[in-house]
């Protein structure tokens, strides 16, 4: 039977070298949770936060449904093959396998100087700032910016461990980068614009500036591409391309 566990640091050993800033999350009991065949000694764990779904150790038919109908829109990350093909044969054509792009974890490779003069080249008629509590709240009121805060339960616990930076026109949001989740050490990143106002560079200058603001917190800008834009991107504001990894979109979810 697959139980929430109490101490997620019991777990660890079937997460181990899995350089997923989500799955730190749970597994420091932050943000998120974790799922396992047992509380004292797992073989089988499942580390969920927001819409990610991420599938350790032995692959159990329990753990699956312990996700499934939480969320309208799920990802469910195997570990490797053997749960890839577990998902395929349990979901069946409900789920689509997609392939995401990993960023190496690496501190010192990015350039302030660039990342600053990006920054400073705002064209006139925006303006850009920190992510503070009327913006936390505006953000849950408008679809495109959701997720910059959606995971944090109010701008107290957001303060502690999340990190944003929005673009205004006409004092509306208009683009943004702010932490999906939130661990010791860092955040993940994600990066919208508004529709209307995508294709003129306001995501690289809010990345830049989200990433400036976490270097001098001292926390990892943690970023991983849903798709080759995104990926594009990373790569423009400093990150090193590490690999491309396996992931199953689910709507509706159900088995």
């Amino acid at each position: 039977m697959a139980v929430q566990m109490r101490d997620p640091r019991k777990a660890a050993g079937l997460f181990e070298g899995w350089e997923e800033t989500m799955i730190w999350s749970c597994l420091q009991n932050v943000m998120g949770s974790v799922y396992a065949d047992s509380l004292e000694h797992p073989t089988s764990a499942l580390a969920v936060l927001g819409d990610f779904y991420f599938l350790a150790g032995e692959a159990d038919r329990e753990l699956l449904d312990c996700g499934i109908g939480k969320n309208p829109f799920q990802i469910f990350v195997p570990q490797n093959e053997k749960w890839a093909a577990f998902i395929e044969r349990c979901f069946g054509g409900k789920a689509k396998r997609t392939l995401r792009y990993a960023f190496r974890k690496e501190r010192d490779v990015f350039d302030r100087a660039m990342l600053g003069r990006a920054v400073s080249n705002l064209e006139k008629g925006y303006e850009i700032k920190r992510l503070d509590e009327e913006l936390f709240w505006q953000c849950r009121e408008l679809e495109w910016c959701r997720d910059f805060t959606a995971q944090y339960a109010d701008y107290n616990f957001y303060q502690k461990y999340g990190l944003g930076a929005v673009i205004l026109k006409e004092g509306e949001m208009v683009s943004g980068a702010s932490s999906y989740s939130g661990y010791c050490g860092g955040i993940e990143i994600e990066v919208d614009t508004r529709e209307d106002y995508r294709r003129r560079g306001l995501a690289f200058i809010c990345g830049a500036k989200l990433i400036l603001d976490c270097l001098e917190r001292e926390w990892y800008p943690s970023w991983d591409a849903q798709n080759p834009w995104s990926a594009a991107l990373a790569k423009k504001l400093g990150y090193r391309f590490s690999h491309t990894y396996a992931a199953y979109e689910i709507y509706e979810g159900g088995i």
